[in-house]
C-alpha cells in the first residue's frame, strides 16, 4: 500500500470502530447528532469536499455529488448510523479499487521493468556511473553481467547472452559477440560488454516502448467512450429520478388519495436509489479491464498502442501476412547458380558487388556466398529499383541483378527458374550472364501459427508477396495458407489488401502482419497492423498497431486471444453492473431495498467488477 492508501486504511479502521461503539450507547437528541458526526465527518470529509468542488465548478453530477446527497440526506431524516455506514462501506470499496488498480500498474510495470538508472562510462581507467539522458551517440559504454543493456548500441568487445524476456516474453537468451548490435531494455547475463552507443537514449528502444506502453490508454474503445457518454447522460437522469420519486408520490397521495404524503419515507427511498445508481462499477472496471488487458499482452511480448485496437482485434476475421521475414526467417542462402555464361565465382562477384549498398537480406546472402572482401570503390552509378533489383556498374561493366521484372524492363532475354526459390538473374554489359537461386527458410512456429489461427475462428488466411509464384504457393502449401498471391510490388500490396477489405464481412475485421521495414503503407492501410520480429525496429514501431517485440508468429494467435478475453471481460462486466443496477434501482423504488442493498448494489458489484477485470492480465498457454 502507498501512503495514501494506509491513511485511508486509519481513517476506515477508526470510524468503523467508533461506528460500533456509537451503536452501543443509548443517547438521543442533539448529542446523538454531534457524536455520529465524528466518524461520519472522519470517513467522509474527502467526499464532501469533492462534491462542493464539482457544484463550484459546475460539474455537479458524478459519483461524489451522489453519495454525499444521499448520506447527507439520511443523517437529516435521523438515520445517522444508516448515512455513516454508507459512506464507510463506499469508501472501503473506493480503497479496494485505488488497491487493485495500483496492483495491476505494478504488476504491469515489473514486467515493463527495462528502463536502465544508469550506464557505464570508462574515464581514466575508472568506471562511472551517468543517468543514460547524458550519454551521447558514439560513446563507449561498458555493461557488466547483471545489468541493463541502457542504450541502443553496437557491440565493439566482449561476447554474452543477454536476456530479452522483458521485451519478448522470452524466457530463452540471446547470444551475442563483437559487431552485433543490441538493445536498450536486455539483460547482460555473462560476460563484459563494451558497446559503442548508435542512439540517445530518448530515440532508444526501451523509451521507444515505455512511451507506447505508458500512452496506450489515451486511444480509447467504442466500448470505454460508450461508458463515458453513458455516464454524462445517466447521472443526472438518476438525479433527476430521484428528485421526482422524493415529491411526485407524496403530492399525488395527498393531492389525488388524500391520503398522508409520507415524505420521510419517500425521500429515504430516493436516497436509496441515489446510492444504488452510482455509476461506479461501470465506470471503474471498463478502463481497468483494457488496461489489464494490455498488461497482460505487454507479459507475452505484445506491444499494444491503445484499446481501440485492442478491442479491433477481438473481432479479426481475416489475417493478411508478408512472406519474408514474418514466415520465413529472413536469413536466405544461395542454393545454386544455373545457366551461367561466365564463372560461377565470377557471377556471384558481379551481384555481390552490385547488391553491395543494399540492406536486403537476399543482397547480405550473395555477399556471404561471394565469401571475400568487396572493395566498393570498384561499384559507380547504383540504382535500387524497387521490387525489381539493382543496376550498377562495377569496373564500368553495366551489371544488373534482380527478378523476371528487371530483366523485362531492360529487354533481356533470360532462362526462366523452375526451383522453388526466390531467383536473381544477373545481366553483364545487357546480356544475360545468368541466374542465382536462393531459398529461405521456414520459421519453426509458422504453421502452428496457421493451425491456431484456423482454431481460433479466423475465417481466411492469406499470404501476400513479391516472391516468384511456385516460391510463394510451395511455402503457402506447407503452411496451410488458404490464399497466396505472388509477385507483388509494394504498391500492389496495397492495392491487394484494399481488395481483400471489399471482400472481408462488414463485422470483421482484417489484420495484415509483416516485417515492419518495408510493410509501412500496407500496415498502415489494414484495419490493424501487427510488426513482427520488431525488436529495435523503429519504423515497426512507427507503422504499426500491435508490435511483436520478437518474431514468432505464434504470437498473433496469443494476441487475438488476448483481445477476445479482454472484450468477453468487458461485456461481463457492462452486463452484470448494469443488470444489477436496473434490478435494485426497481426495489428501491418500491421501498423493498434499503440502504444496505443500496451499498451492495454500489460498492458490492464494483468490487466484484473490478476483480473480474483484473482476469484479463493473466493468459493461458495455447494447447
Amino acid at each position: 500500500m502507498n501512503k495514501k492508501q494506509k491513511k485511508m486504511l486509519a481513517r476506515i479502521i477508526v470510524s468503523f470502530l467508533l461506528l460500533i461503539v456509537l451503536s452501543q450507547l443509548s443517547i438521543t437528541g442533539y448529542l446523538r447528532f454531534g457524536l455520529y458526526m465524528i466518524p461520519y465527518l472522519i470517513i467522509g470529509y474527502d467526499i464532501l469536499k469533492k462534491a462542493f468542488k464539482g457544484i463550484r465548478n459546475r460539474q455537479v453530477f458524478d459519483e461524489n455529488f451522489l453519495m454525499a446527497v444521499a448520506t447527507v440526506g439520511a443523517i437529516f431524516l435521523g438515520d445517522y448510523q444508516e448515512g455513516t455506514a454508507v459512506m464507510l462501506f463506499y469508501q472501503i470499496g473506493e480503497l479496494f479499487q485505488s488497491y487493485a488498480v495500483g496492483r495491476s500498474r505494478k504488476n504491469i510495470s515489473e514486467l515493463m521493468d527495462i528502463r536502465p538508472d544508469y550506464a557505464n562510462v570508462e574515464r581514466d581507467g575508472r568506471l562511472e556511473q551517468v543517468d543514460p539522458d547524458e550519454v551521447e551517440v558514439g560513446t563507449l559504454i561498458v555493461v557488466q553481467p547483471g545489468e541493463k543493456i541502457p542504450i541502443d548500441g553496437v557491440v565493439t568487445e566482449g561476447s554474452s547472452a543477454l536476456n530479452t524476456s522483458a521485451l519478448t516474453g522470452e524466457s530463452l537468451p540471446r547470444e551475442t559477440g563483437v559487431g552485433e548490435e543490441v538493445i536498450s531494455g536486455c539483460i547482460n547475463m555473462t560476460g563484459l560488454l563494451k558497446v559503442r552507443t548508435t542512439k540517445e537514449f530518448g530515440e532508444s528502444t526501451v523509451s521507444k516502448i515505455l512511451d507506447l506502453v505508458e500512452n496506450s490508454s489515451a486511444k480509447k474503445s467504442r466500448s470505454e467512450n460508450f461508458i463515458s457518454k453513458f455516464a454524462r447522460y445517466y447521472t443526472p437522469a438518476v438525479c433527476y429520478g430521484a428528485l421526482a420519486l422524493a415529491i411526485l408520490p407524496p403530492f399525488l397521495r395527498l393531492g389525488v388519495l388524500g391520503l398522508a404524503p409520507q415524505w420521510g419515507s419517500w425521500i429515504y427511498r430516493a436516497l436509496t436509489f441515489l446510492v444504488i445508481s452510482c455509476p461506479c462499477a461501470l465506470v471503474i472496471s471498463i478502463p481497468l479491464s483494457f488496461f489489464a488487458g494490455i498488461g497482460g499482452a505487454s507479459k507475452a511480448g505484445i506491444l499494444v498502442k491503445g484499446s481501440n485496437y485492442l478491442e479491433a482485434l477481438s473481432q479479426t476475421g481475416w489475417v493478411v501476412f508478408d512472406k519474408t521475414g514474418t514466415m520465413t526467417q529472413g536469413v536466405f542462402e544461395v542454393k545454386g547458380v544455373h545457366h551461367s555464361t561466365v564463372e560461377r565465382e565470377r557471377l556471384l562477384e558481379y551481384a555481390a558487388l552490385a547488391e553491395c549498398a543494399s540492406s536486403h537480406p537476399i543482397s547480405k546472402s550473395l555477399q556471404k556466398a561471394y565469401g571475400k572482401p568487396l572493395d566498393r570503390s570498384r561499384v559507380t552509378e547504383i540504382e535500387e529499383i524497387g521490387g525489381n533489383g539493382v543496376t550498377a556498374r562495377v569496373d564500368g561493366m553495366a551489371v544488373a541483378a534482380g527478378s523476371d521484372r528487371l530483366m523485362e524492363r531492360l529487354e533481356i532475354s533470360f532462362v526462366p527458374c523452375h526451383h522453388p526459390g526466390t531467383v536473381v538473374h544477373v545481366a553483364l554489359d545487357g546480356a544475360y550472364g545468368g541466374h542465382i537461386l536462393i531459398s529461405d527458410m521456414l520459421k519453426a512456429n509458422a504453421g502452428e501459427a496457421i493451425r491456431q489461427l484456423n482454431k481460433a475462428g479466423v475465417k481466411n488466411t492469406v499470404m501476400l508477396t513479391g516472391d516468384r509464384k511456385e516460391a510463394a504457393e510451395q511455402v503457402a502449401k506447407e503452411l496451410g495458407i488458404r490464399e497466396v498471391h505472388s509477385e507483388l510490388l509494394p504498391a500492389d500490396k496495397v492495392a491487394k489488401v484494399e481488395e481483400l477489405l471489399e471482400r472481408k464481412g462488414s463485422r470483421e475485421k482484417l489484420v495484415f502482419v509483416g516485417d515492419g521495414i518495408n510493410d509501412a503503407p500496407v500496415l498502415s492501410r489494414a484495419d490493424i497492423g501487427i510488426a513482427m520480429g520488431a525488436l529495435g525496429s523503429d519504423a515497426a514501431i512507427e507503422a504499426a498497431d500491435i508490435v511483436l517485440m520478437d518474431d514468432d508468429p505464434l504470437k498473433i494467435a496469443t494476441a487475438i486471444r488476448i483481445a477476445r478475453k479482454c472484450i468477453r471481460i468487458v461485456y461481463e462486466n457492462i452486463y452484470f453492473a448494469i443488470g444489477i443496477k436496473v434490478i435494485c434501482l426497481a426495489l428501491g423504488a418500491v421501498g423493498i431495498a434499503n440502504m444496505w442493498v443500496a451499498i451492495f448494489a454500489d460498492v458490492g458489484v464494483m468490487v466484484l467488477a473490478v476483480l473480474n477485470a483484473i482476469r484479463a492480465l493473466f493468459i493461458k498457454k495455447m494447447n
